[in-house]
């Protein structure tokens, strides 16, 4: 498995995380829990942003894995 579809692996993965924290924020009441859900959403909504950059730049290194 290349570097690059590491990454993708990786960013699916983050992505599907961030998901799942905010439908655990929708679906909880206890504001407590709902407040913990949307920080940690946010922040891996950062690292979504960090990993899709890198992305960018992998495919722009090496224009074969673009797409991949």
């Amino acid at each position: 498995m290349t570097v690059s579809s590491q990454v993708k692996t990786t960013l699916a993965s983050l992505k599907s995380a961030q998901a799942s924290l905010e439908t655990f924020a929708l679906s909880t009441q206890n504001q407590e829990a709902k407040n913990l859900f949307t920080q940690a959403a946010q922040q891996t909504s950062q690292i979504v942003q960090q990993v899709e950059s890198r992305v960018q730049q992998l495919e722009n290194e090496e224009p074969q894995y673009k797409g991949f």
